[in-house]
C-alpha cells in the first residue's frame, strides 16, 4: 500500500482542516468542506490507510484522526519542493521598516515583532554572526553640554552609536577634527582592532586621553566575547492562544526554554546555506518541544555575515504562510545590511536551475 494522488489530497485537506480548527477531522468533515468527488464511505477507508502508514493518529476511538508528525514532514517537502512559496506581503515587510533607524540591535528587536505580527506565532531573530564588520567612518557628535553621540558605520551597514562625555574645551570644530582623524586611523580595520588602533593613540594625543580611553572602551564592549549574544523575541504571549500549550506544566517548560537566551540561539542558529530549515515535532530532539515545530531561514550582510530568523509554533503550523513571511523578511534584512545577494524564494531556484 503507496500513498497515491487520492491519499495525498485526503491529506493536504485534513491538515489544511486541522491547522484551522485544531479539532480532529472526521470523513463527512471532509466530503461536506472540500470538493473531491468522493463519498464519505470512500474517504473513510483512505483515511484508514493513511492511519496505517502512519500519517494520521486517531486521538479517541470515536474522534476523528489529526495529522502526525510524518504527515508534516510530507506537506512541507511538497510545499519546498513545488515552489509554491513566495516572498508574500513583501511590500507589508518593507513598510514596517521605512523610516527607522538602522542600529542592528532595534532592526533585529523590530523584525522579531514583524515576523510574530505576521504569522502570529513565536519569533526569534539572531543578528549576524562571522568575521567582524569592517569601520568605515566615525562621527562625534554633540548632544548636550559635554557629551557626544559616537556614530559607527561598517561596511555591513550597521550603525553602532553610543554617548560618551567629553571635555568641555572641545568644541563642534574640535569634535570634527577628531572624528576625520579616527576614521584616517581605524577605516577599514575590525572593531576589535580599532579598539586597540584607539587605545595606542592615548600616548600620541595626551590632551584627548580621557575622551579616547571612553572611545576604545566602546569599541571593547562590543567585541567582548563574553558578551551575551543578543536574541531578539517576539510573540511570546501568543503561544498561550493555542491549545496545545493549554497544559500549565507543558507551556511553563516550553517559556522557560525561550527565556533561557543562549540555549534558544543554539536551537534556531542556522548554520550553512541552506534557506529554510523545518524541524517539526520530534524531529527537535528536545523534549519541551515535543509538539512544536522550528522554521527557520537566513539572512546575509554584505560582509558576508549570516543571522538566522525563526518561528517556533504548534505542530500544526500554516506552514505556508511563515515560510513567505521568512522569505520576505529574510529579502529585507539582507537589503537593510547591504548584502549584494538576497535570499532567494525556492520558486527562483527552481526558475534558475530550469535554465542551467
Amino acid at each position: 500500500m503507496g500513498m497515491d494522488e487520492r491519499k495525498y489530497r485526503i491529506l493536504q485537506a485534513i491538515i489544511d482542516d486541522y491547522i484551522l480548527t485544531a479539532e480532529p477531522v472526521g470523513s463527512r468533515t471532509i466530503s461536506r468542506k472540500y470538493d473531491m468527488g468522493l463519498s464519505s464511505a470512500t474517504i473513510r477507508n483512505e483515511m484508514s490507510d493513511l492511519e496505517e502508514l502512519g500519517y494520521l493518529d486517531q486521538p479517541h476511538v470515536s474522534a476523528g484522526r489529526i495529522p502526525s508528525a510524518k504527515a508534516y514532514r510530507l506537506y512541507v517537502d511538497q510545499l519546498l519542493e513545488s515552489g509554491r512559496i513566495q516572498a508574500a506581503d513583501e511590500p507589508s515587510v518593507r513598510a514596517y521598516f521605512e523610516g527607522r533607524a538602522r542600529q542592528m540591535e532595534d532592526v533585529i528587536d523590530h523584525a522579531a515583532q514583524v515576523i510574530s505580527n505576521m504569522t502570529d506565532y513565536l519569533a526569534v531573530v539572531l543578528p549576524p554572526s562571522g568575521r567582524q564588520p569592517r569601520v568605515r567612518t566615525i562621527q562625534l557628535v554633540p548632544v548636550g553640554p559635554g557629551s557626544a553621540l559616537v556614530v559607527v558605520v561598517t561596511d555591513s551597514g550597521i550603525i553602532r552609536d553610543t554617548v560618551i562625555p567629553y571635555p568641555g574645551q572641545l568644541d563642534n570644530d574640535s569634535l570634527y577634527d577628531i572624528s576625520r582623524r579616527l576614521t584616517d586611523e581605524i577605516a577599514g580595520h575590525s572593531l576589535q582592532e580599532a579598539g586597540t588602533i584607539i587605545s595606542g593613540m592615548i600616548g600620541r594625543i595626551h590632551e584627548n586621553e580621557s575622551f579616547l580611553s571612553s572611545l576604545g572602551t566602546f569599541f571593547q564592549d562590543r567585541t567582548d566575547p563574553k558578551a551575551r549574544r543578543h536574541v531578539a523575541v517576539g510573540g511570546t504571549s501568543k503561544m498561550l492562544t493555542y491549545p496545545e500549550y493549554a497544559d500549565r506544566d507543558r507551556i511553563r517548560s516550553l517559556l522557560s526554554l525561550v527565556e533561557t537566551r543562549d540555549r534558544l540561539a543554539s536551537i534556531i542558529a542556522q548554520n550553512g546555506n541552506v534557506q529554510f530549515t523545518v524541524r517539526i515535532g520530534p524531529e527537535n530532539g528536545i523534549p519541551e518541544m515535543a509538539d512544536s515545530s522550528i522554521v527557520t531561514a537566513v539572512y546575509s550582510t554584505r560582509a558576508g555575515e549570516q543571522g538566522t530568523i525563526g518561528v517556533i509554533g504548534p505542530t500544526r503550523m500554516r506552514y505556508s504562510r511563515v515560510l513567505s513571511v521568512l522569505t520576505a523578511m529574510g529579502q529585507q534584512l539582507s537589503e537593510l545590511f547591504g548584502a549584494g545577494d538576497v535570499l532567494e524564494t525556492p520558486e527562483a531556484a527552481e526558475k534558475t536551475h530550469e535554465k542551467e
